[in-house]
């Protein structure tokens, strides 16, 4: 049994919290913080309620602070930190977690805020100091970035000698009935996807247009659905472990509706990252933004239908090519009717908890800085679908993955 400290109260946070207090064999003592007290102390409230754990606690703190972050954990002394906040603070989360010498984990790769960049260089630069330090971060342990690369390490182990082609997918098929809204932290999704788009092929990188390249791609119990080619961060971590890969790509499915808000967003400005004078005070349109959207921890109540996330590979097995497919399927009301929250936020926050129970449990163990599909996919797997997201494969059979 571990005390653990989960910095984050938005929909994952609340995921989190929930999975960790149903398994108080692991997790014996748990602190819920983030920059609003009050937030965390209503995830605590329906968390003691629902689970009845008896050592759930909560606090503030700023995670752009590292004395703050030091002084807290500190003063809990958890085994481990299970970072769920902004990706603008991995940096410095990571830093707290070296001066107090406990394990790290989180679910998004690092980037400035001031710059829409996605890139695992400046996690990586902590590999040596976690190494000498004798601790362990692991990096990306959500669905897309986590579960798709350790379903790619699955693949790697059981079905292919050599991966080849390898296509993430990514489907959310559900409703919510707003007008517009996104199904996590606004800023951070309006920057991901408003970028140009990148895939791996033969050894380079291929840039292209935001949106340019799309396809229609058939989904389990959903069927056909527009898919749009993305940069993802997990591509650039599995190209690097698992190099036999000649081509790697991600797709993501947007409504209509939804790429037409996009473009009125972006047309007018207010996906902006740079500040701008108002009134005498200086804002971020996009933050601004941010605050008038709703919050996406609060659209499960209504959210119909359901997510569907898998990967799709080629390779060969014995000199003979073959093909898998991978993938899970998550209902929206089904997230809503456990947690209180909807599926894009269940299947982030579920691998996250699981993740750290690996760490925990000593299934996944090493000195340093990991990306997920570096450790044995196995034990995760096996309890991923008890955990609530069970997983379903094929092999040999037609991708539809030109």
């Amino acid at each position: 049994m571990s005390k653990i400290l989960i910095i984050g109260a938005g929909g994952v946070g609340k995921v989190v919290a929930y999975k960790c207090a149903q398994h108080p064999e692991i997790f014996s003592d748990i602190l819920l913080a983030s920059r609003t007290k009050s937030k965390c102390d209503a995830i605590a409230e329906v968390v003691r309620r629902d689970t009845g754990h008896a050592n759930f606690h909560t606090a503030r703190v700023d995670a752009d602070n590292v004395p703050e972050l030091v002084a807290l954990i500190r003063d809990f002394q958890p085994a481990m930190v299970l970072h769920v906040a902004l990706p603008y603070q991995d940096l410095t989360i990571m830093d707290a977690c070296l001066e107090t010498g406990v394990h790290y984990l989180d679910t998004a790769n690092y980037e400035p805020k001031d710059e829409a960049k996605f890139e695992y260089s400046w996690q990586w630069a902590y590999h040596d100091r976690y190494r000498d330090a004798g601790l362990l971060a692991v990096l990306g342990c959500g669905f897309d970035p986590g579960v798709t690369s350790i379903f790619t390490a699955r693949a790697a182990k059981h079905y292919f000698d050599e991966m080849h082609e390898l296509d993430i997918i990514d489907a959310n098929a559900g409703s919510h009935g707003k007008a517009f809204a996104t199904n996590f932290n606004p800023e951070i999704n309006i920057r991901e996807i408003t970028q140009k788009g990148r895939y791996y092929q033969d050894g380079k990188w291929i840039e292209t247009e935001p949106h340019e390249i799309a396809k229609m791609i058939n989904y389990p119990d959903i069927g056909p659905r527009k898919s749009y080619l993305i940069f993802h961060e997990e591509l650039e971590s599995l190209v690097k472990h698992f190099p036999t890969l000649r081509r790697a790509r991600f797709w993501m499915t947007f409504g209509d509706e939804y790429l037409t808000h996009l473009r009125v967003i972006q047309n007018i400005g207010m996906a902006r990252i740079d500040p701008v004078m108002y009134k005498g005070v200086e804002i971020i349109p996009l933050e601004f933004l941010k605050a008038v959207l709703p919050d996406p921890g609060e659209l499960g109540e209504n959210y119909t239908g359901q997510t569907s996330i898998g990967c799709r590979i080629k390779g060969l097995k014995d000199g003979k090519e073959r093909t898998y497919y991978i993938w899970n399927n998550c209902s929206h009301a089904a997230a809503y009717k456990e947690t209180g929250t909807q599926g894009v936020s269940y299947t982030t926050g579920v691998p996250a908890a699981l993740g750290a129970a690996m760490m925990l449990g000593g299934h996944w163990t090493g000195k340093g800085v990991f990306n997920v599909e570096q450790f044995n996919p196995d034990p995760f797997l096996d309890r991923l679908g008890p955990w609530g997201l069970p997983w379903h494969e094929q092999a040999d059979i037609d991708l539809e993955m030109d």
